[in-house]
């Protein structure tokens, strides 16, 4: 069972983490542009992409929580590491992001409000740290992972009595 947690821990923190990536590419992009086009697509975003982060955020908590708690040793350590990580993108999100993703959902793209750039430019910087801690919560948990399948391998066999 603990590899089966392992594993979806894994696969929700490493989702999540590839879908704030992306976010933040198309984010950095949006720089070229002006207020029209970056409340536009911000709409377009808000539509279903907090679903998504929901979606794989919430899970990859439960399950990295769960496998720390039955790990042992410096694997518990590391993992809770992990689950830090994901608490300050949990934090960071509520905080910052979602109050700006409320407002923005009632932008208008052909009147953006006068300070449009500075609230992208807040939005965007706390995404840029939750987008960094999502990044080193799976790297850790990777690191994890690879640990403890090699300690499990060079582990003798139990002896036969």
């Amino acid at each position: 069972m603990a590899r089966i947690v392992r594993g979806l821990s894994l696969v929700f923190s490493g989702v999540f983490a590839g879908f704030l990536v992306c976010v933040l590419v198309l984010e950095n992009s949006l720089r070229e542009f002006g207020a029209s086009v970056y409340t536009q697509v911000r709409l377009v975003e808000l539509d279903s992409l907090d679903t998504l982060a929901s979606v794989t955020l919430i899970p990859a908590i439960v399950t990295t929580v769960v496998l720390a708690i039955w790990a042992r040793g410096n694997d518990r350590r590391v993992v809770l590491v992990a689950v830090a990580l994901l608490v300050v993108v949990f934090a960071t999100t509520l905080a910052i992001n979602l109050p700006i993703n409320s407002d923005q959902s009632s932008w208008s793209v052909q009147n953006p409000p006068s300070d449009w750039a500075a609230v992208r430019d807040r939005w965007q910087l706390a995404h840029l740290i939750r987008t960094a801690a999502a990044l080193l919560a799976f790297g850790t948990l990777t690191g994890s992972a690879l640990t403890h399948q090699s300690q499990r391998r060079t582990q003798p066999a139990p002896a036969l009595a």
